[in-house]
């Protein structure tokens, strides 16, 4: 079992190590991008890289690592979803007919992803912050640690993450023709 999560106060302290810090928040940033990428492979190498970035330049403030580290995993994330789709269309482009059976077509992928393909466009046609703090939820951030990602107030995340939900909802419905 991971160690109680480390408080921003311990981290300012100098009261904890690298390792410590690993070990507190891997969870939460692996399931964030496992979320995001629904990829375990990319999940766990992006989790990795989210952490040498910590090791290699830290925060300039320490008081909200939690926030940083969910931040510069969703950037990565981003980053590694534009580049997948980049090699997809360049793989559809050079080998349109999938006889050898080694590539997938794009339609193939559709048919065998169709939930996941369907989430992630509701998801895209939500705002950033909509976006974001549901994310972050599923992904096991605290309301405190999504308030201060978003940079509110920790008692008006109730409320943001219903509506974002119910957006969600609304989105799901009525764009991909059935019921949530």
């Amino acid at each position: 079992m991971f160690p109680q999560k480390i408080t921003p106060q311990d981290h300012a302290s100098g009261a904890t190590d690298y390792g410590q810090l690993f070990q507190a928040y891997y969870p939460n940033v692996y399931r964030q991008l496992n979320y995001l990428l629904a990829d375990h492979t990319a999940a766990e190498d992006l989790a990795q890289e989210t952490f040498l970035r910590l090791y290699r330049s830290p925060p300039a403030d320490p008081a909200n690592i939690g926030g940083w580290l969910a931040r510069v995993a969703a950037n990565l994330a981003y980053n590694y979803l534009r580049s997948e789709k980049r090699r997809r269309s360049r793989e559809m482009r050079e080998y349109p007919h999938n006889n050898s059976g080694t590539l997938v077509s794009f339609d193939d992928m559709i048919h065998q992803n169709q939930d996941i393909l369907a989430v992630r466009r509701c998801l895209a046609r939500l705002g950033p912050r909509e976006r974001m703090i549901l994310l972050l939820k599923f992904a096991g951030y605290s309301y405190q640690e999504i308030a201060q990602v978003i940079g509110v107030q920790a008692s008006s995340v109730g409320n943001l993450l219903a509506r974002a939900q119910r957006k969600f909802k609304e989105e799901y419905e009525r764009h991909e023709g059935r019921e949530y």
